[in-house]
């Protein structure tokens, strides 16, 4: 029988204790207990076998309001390593006229210098508005290639998350999220595929992999509550083709729930290390 991510489809599959795999957590699953308890939340993740974490809380330098180095030391206390964070910032209207990125530049110079002190390795943008015209989303291409050379310049990695919208949307008979693929350099900016969103974007994940090979260095491995849940995302295509994306972390994140936020995170972290198919590290 042919392995799975589909406990069904082999049984002995749940028979051993799974095997220690690195997999992180994007704390926005966690958001409301992080909110009330910030410290057993992240003990709490680490405890559960997430190996890293990705962050969505990023201010004013600082992480869930603490300074770069004690976010650093917090998330080496639970036994895991910070590595990546969500957080980004829009062009205004003058600024896409102009293409004159100085001031959002130096957003962006605090922004990468709290991340290197954070320990983190990637930076990434997880939203934007779509872009009136194709003058503008070409702007916003080379704005994120000036971002990722200074992150690049640092240490680090600059990446863009997508939603369904860019799969969706065309911009003068060009597809948002192709466009961008197409027209971003890979050696400043990579791309962290959220399968889910693909998938609800009408879109094949694999396709993708193989049409923009070694763009994909993170996957935002989510489903519509707990992973495997759904039934419509196909897991099991998703992990046979991670070496055509190019994948070096997966990354889980969890949106909405079936249980508490603590257990639909635990089930999704569960599902991947009793799945044959995933790798126990992606970057070696």
């Amino acid at each position: 029988m042919l392995a799975s991510c589909n406990p069904k489809a082999d049984a002995t599959q749940q028979q051993a204790a799974p095997v220690k795999k690195d997999i992180s957590l994007q704390l926005y699953s966690l958001r409301d207990d992080i909110a009330k308890d910030y410290d057993a939340t992240i003990k709490k993740a680490g405890e559960m076998g997430f190996t890293s974490v990705e962050a969505a809380n990023y201010a004013d330098g600082k992480f869930y309001g603490k300074t770069p180095e004690e976010f650093k030391a917090s998330i080496e206390k639970a036994g895991m390593k910070v590595l990546s964070s969500h957080t980004g910032k829009g062009l205004t209207e003058k600024e896409l006229a102009s293409k004159d990125f100085t001031e959002a530049l130096k957003w962006w110079d605090q922004c990468i210098a709290a991340h290197k002190a954070a320990g983190m390795k990637y930076i990434v943008t997880p939203w934007m508005d779509t872009p009136k015209t194709l003058k503008d989303l070409q702007t916003y291409c080379e704005y994120y290639n000036e971002i990722g050379k200074r992150c690049k310049e640092n240490g680090m990695l600059f990446g863009y998350h997508n939603h369904d919208f860019e799969l969706k949307n065309k911009i003068e008979d060009k597809l948002m999220y192709d466009y961008m693929l197409e027209n971003t350099n890979p050696e400043y900016v990579f791309f962290e595929m959220d399968v889910y969103w693909v998938v609800r974007g009408g879109k094949s994940p694999v396709d993708y992999f193989n049409k923009y090979k070694n763009r994909f260095t993170l996957l935002h491995i989510k489903d519509n509550r707990e992973l495997g849940q759904s039934g419509m995302v196909g897991f099991d295509a998703i992990f046979n083709n991670t070496d055509a994306a190019g994948v070096k972390h997966l990354v889980v994140e969890v949106e909405q729930y079936s249980f508490t936020p603590e257990e639909s995170v635990k089930k999704s972290l569960d599902y991947l290390l009793n799945c044959p198919l995933v790798k126990e590290s992606y970057d070696k």
